[in-house]
């Protein structure tokens, strides 16, 4: 049995310049030149972010009862009315003693579902007839939707801050009673 051997080859090292100044003389090949840090470059001014609407407030909610009930109350129809935050979480509830009991639920779930769609509820009601195009919507989430007038999404500075909902009087009643609510809202600035 032989034993083979390589014949190994150890590169020449490569002198070291005798001064910096050497080292500088010498041409320099740029196809192998060693890369350069990366110079810092300053982004454009970027446009500043329009600020977050402020969220709607205890304050807020109840300036929207007193004034979907005032509204109510001129046409002589007693209303539950519910405010929503952003998040769907109740922030004021009232019923008028002599409104139906279940106005109390209808209003939190046409706020609900005002704040869900960003979309008035009057304007859903065809979406959800048999032929329309989201006739299943109504039970499709563990939180159910409803689809009568009265529901009104709230927004600032063109953002979805939460929901108004009215119920005991008409459709058409409990609409007109979310959209005074919010005009009187509005007004305080």
């Amino acid at each position: 049995m032989s034993a083979r051997t390589t014949p190994t080859s150890s590169p020449s090292p490569t002198p070291a310049p005798a001064s910096v100044a050497e080292s500088v003389a010498e041409p320099v090949d740029a196809s192998v030149a060693e890369p350069t840090a990366p110079q810092a470059v300053t982004p454009a001014a970027a446009p500043s972010p329009t600020p977050a609407p402020h969220p709607l407030t205890t304050a807020d909610a109840e300036r929207l009862l007193a004034a979907a009930v005032a509204a109510a109350e001129r046409d002589g129809v007693a209303v539950s009315v519910s405010v929503v935050d952003a998040g769907g979480h109740l922030l004021a509830f009232r019923r008028d003693d002599r409104a139906v009991l279940i106005s109390g639920e209808t209003s939190t779930r046409k706020a609900f579902t005002a704040l869900q769609l960003d979309a008035a509820t009057a304007d859903l009601v065809d979406a959800v007839r048999p032929d329309g195009p989201f006739h299943t919507l109504p039970t499709a989430l563990d939180r159910p939707l409803l689809f009568l007038a009265g529901g009104l999404p709230i927004r600032r500075g063109g953002r979805l801050v939460g929901a108004l909902g009215i119920g005991g009087g008409a459709p058409a009643q409990d609409h007109a009673f979310g959209e005074a609510a919010l005009a009187a809202l509005a007004a305080l600035g």
